[in-house]
């Protein structure tokens, strides 16, 4: 069986039994739910005691268990072809830029880590039509400036 096979599995079986997301991911449990989803979908790995919480909630095979463990190949072609998820392309590729500028005007030379990084997603009802908030934080990483000689700062802080 392959990844992609495995998350087909869980889907089918997600949609045999009527489940939502946020039944899944209440089940399972232990993580922000979209690093559940991400796993179950195969773009995240499950630590083993919520790889077994799945393998059990879904009635997975011991392989197809491990294979939640498993390091995945993460991403997908650029760009990408669904619409919602080509609208965060397109607001990187409009907004990208001027993000690039507020965040080095405030921390320096570095990036917004997309690793030790946290996101929250929201229903905000609204009369107009309801709005989806998405709240990103990631740790700020400067670039090291490495072979710096004496007196040149050795990371890409913002300089006072």
């Amino acid at each position: 069986m392959t990844r992609d096979q495995l998350t087909e599995k869980i889907l089918d079986i997600k949609r045999r039994n009527g489940w939502t997301w946020k039944h899944i991911t209440a089940e399972i449990g232990g993580m922000s739910p979209v690093l559940v989803v991400g796993a179950l979908l195969g773009q995240m790995k499950l630590v083993k005691p919520l790889a077994a919480k799945a393998a059990a909630l879904f009635g997975l095979s011991a392989e197809e268990q491990a294979m939640l463990n498993e390091v995945p190949y993460r991403g997908t072609a650029m760009p990408p072809t669904d619409p919602l998820i080509y609208r965060f392309y397109e607001m990187v590729m409009v907004n990208g830029p001027a993000w690039k500028a507020l965040i080095e005007e405030e921390f320096g030379d570095g990036i917004m880590s997309a690793i030790d990084f946290d996101i929250d997603i929201e229903r905000l009802p609204n009369p107009k039509g309801d709005r989806v908030k998405i709240t990103m934080s990631g740790k700020f990483l400067p670039y090291k400036y490495y072979g710096n000689e004496q007196g040149i700062p050795e990371y890409g802080f913002k300089e006072e």
